[in-house]
């Protein structure tokens, strides 16, 4: 039988709002450690936000073409369970970054109208081969910034292979998840500005609101196997 989907809420920057995702029941908060980002935080922030977590929600740090010795200074400052790299990182330089703090890492792939199943399958491949530290994909929608598209792509690009092992991202929201979990059955889904208020600062009531569609999602899923 499938297991539930797994849901991460990223770009958490204050304490009121990590209690809030905890409570409503995510199994992992991302903090971006991306200084032109609007919901960067300082790692010494970022620690303080992190004292109180929970055993079994997992704290994800995510990086853009960060640089060996600011990912040390981090890590050794913010107990981060996770990387998550997504910028322009080759697997190789993913694998040493991953192996310098000695994290296992995810990798985002930014999905263009033209990639084709075959680009995804071979973009893991890679990433596998390079480290045995990497945990799998994070599919988001290609803009020319980084960080979160708030963008939805084309979700039957994903090979049906490949999705049980994804992160799915990409413009998600309380009024789409639902689908979106039923039609690719990913591992993971991922969100940031489908729950806030305000760049940085969450909304409860849509942050309920998500976990609760995805969990709708997961047992119709659980209904359709048993009939």
């Amino acid at each position: 039988m499938r297991h539930g989907t797994r849901i991460k809420i990223c770009g958490l920057t204050n304490l009121a709002d990590v209690n809030t995702v905890v409570a409503s029941g995510a199994d992992a908060l991302g903090l971006v450690f991306y200084p032109p980002s609007p919901r960067y935080v300082e790692p010494d922030v970022a620690a303080t936000l992190l004292q109180a977590l929970p055993p079994f929600v997992v704290s994800v740090g995510l990086f853009v073409n960060v640089t060996e010795q600011d990912l040390q200074a981090t890590v050794k400052k913010v107990p981060l369970q996770l990387l998550q790299f997504h910028g322009d990182e080759t697997p190789q330089q993913c694998a040493a970054l991953a192996a310098s703090v000695q994290r296992p890492f995810i990798k985002a792939f930014r999905v263009r109208p033209d990639t084709s199943a075959d680009d995804l399958l071979e973009c893991e491949r890679s990433y596998r081969d390079a480290s045995p530290l990497f945990n799998g994909l994070l599919l988001d929608t290609f803009v020319e910034s980084y960080g979160g598209s708030g963008k939805v792509f084309d979700w039957s690009l994903i090979p049906k292979e490949l999705a049980p092992r994804v992160v799915l991202s990409g413009g998600l929201s309380v009024q789409n998840v639902t689908g979106a979990v039923s039609q690719v059955r990913p591992f993971a889904v991922d969100i940031s500005s489908g729950v806030e208020l305000s760049k940085g600062r969450k909304d409860e009531v849509k942050v309920q609101a998500f976990i609760a569609a995805v969990r709708s999602a997961d047992n119709a899923d659980i209904e359709t196997q048993r009939n």
